[in-house]
Order: C-alpha cells, then structure tokens, then sequence
C-alpha cells in the first residue's frame, strides 16, 4: 500500500516563538524578583508579590498599601540591583496594591425575600381600595397582587 504525502502539517511542527518568547519573559521576572528580594530587609521582601517591567517601568506588586509605602524607600535601591538584569534601562519604579478578590458565592450569602403573610397582603389590598389617590391606590393594589404571586409556592 502506497503511503499518500499530505500538504498539511500539524500545528504543534511549527517553531512557536511566542511561548518561547513568553518563557523568557517569566524567567526574566523570577530572576528580578529574586533580586529584589535579596536587597530588600526581610520583614519588607516577604510581603513583594510580583514585578513586571515594561517599557522603562518597574512594576512591584505587594499585598497592602502599607508595605507600599514601606517600599518606596529602597526604589534607588531596587533599581540599582537589577540594573544588571535588564536589557533597558529601567528609570522608573511604581508600586501597585494587588487585592484579593474573593468569589462571589462565598462572601456574599444567598438573600431571601422576606414576603408578608397572606392577612398582611389582604389588609394592603383593602387599604388600597379605601385610598382616594388614585396613583397611591394604584401602587397598593399592584403590590398586594405581586405579594400574591409571590407567596404561592413555586
């Protein structure tokens, strides 16, 4: 049996430069981190989340705005110390507040309406009916009949 040659090639043949790219990219930011946390006292290193450069900016991450303001202190010397690391000259170092988020099913409990008892929803539809203001009366008699509907189990 003849083997047919096929015109199409895999996708995972082709060089992928940008992964590669993307690799050096985090390997460069682990070895500044790791720079960063060499230069930095102890109590101050532990709480640099992440850095990121871009352009002729040093991004730092930390936790809370007070180890922030700890931070900008050692930006002379945090620069100094990756010099060396970066292709570019890095003249500018921000610091950012990286917050937690919290999943939303967890933090927030499932609320419940609260509906009247079916005497209360009554007393609202007779009130309704003795009210000379029609946009009042109006207003009471829709809620009543929305109180309704929704105190009849689904």
């Amino acid at each position: 049996m003849e083997k047919k040659s096929t015109s199409f090639k895999a996708a995972l043949l082709f060089p992928n430069h940008t992964i590669a790219y993307f690799y050096s990219q985090i390997e460069q930011q682990k070895q500044i981190l790791q720079c960063i946390h060499e230069v930095l006292p102890v109590a101050i290193a532990q709480h640099v989340l992440h850095c990121i450069i871009n352009d002729k900016k040093l991004l730092i991450y930390t936790d809370t705005a007070a180890w922030a303001s700890q931070l900008r202190f050692y930006s002379s010397t945090i620069l100094a110390a990756i010099a060396p690391l970066t292709s570019v000259s890095i003249s500018i170092m921000q610091i950012k507040v990286r917050l937690e988020t919290l999943p939303t099913t967890s933090c927030a409990p499932e609320r419940k309406p609260i509906i009247p008892s079916g005497e209360q929803i009554a007393f609202i539809q007779e009130f309704g009916l003795t009210i000379s203001d029609e946009q009042l009366q109006r207003s009471l008699l829709k809620l009543s009949a929305t109180l309704k509907k929704l105190s009849i189990p689904a």
